[in-house]
């Protein structure tokens, strides 16, 4: 059962992660009214480095596609990680209202480490 539960989360945020890179190239997604004045100063810069929120976006997209299969998924954790730290650490110096969401995802992303930890320890070693 608990492997069960993995996968269906680990599948909602391979899906999440695929959705949020593509968005990165289509702009599909309206932004949201109202954001926090850092948070648009925070975008505006990193639209300044054309080459950062593609290459973010691509991240994102292939570390979605790998989190959705359990074979792969080690592999995509350790692709999206550098970007959820900085999303988690945008949630809360910046943007506290999206943190709860952020935690939840970074739960998810702490059971997946904790359950492919002997397919880590050669990086450590």
């Amino acid at each position: 059962m608990k492997r069960k539960i993995l996968n269906i989360l680990s599948v909602l945020v391979g899906l999440m992660l695929l959705n949020a890179g593509l968005n990165k190239f289509f702009n599909y997604i309206p932004v949201p009214e109202g954001l926090p004045e850092a948070v648009v100063k925070d975008n505006a810069a990193f639209a300044e480095i054309s080459w950062l929120m593609p290459l973010i976006g691509f991240a994102e997209v292939l570390g979605g596609l790998l989190i959705l299969f359990p074979r792969t998924r080690a592999l995509g954790i350790l692709i999206v990680f550098p970007v959820m730290v900085g999303v988690l650490l945008t949630h809360i110096f910046t943007a506290p209202e999206g943190l709860p969401m952020a935690l939840v995802i970074w739960a998810v992303l702490i059971w997946i480490i904790y359950e492919n930890r002997e397919r880590y320890l050669p990086i450590i070693r």
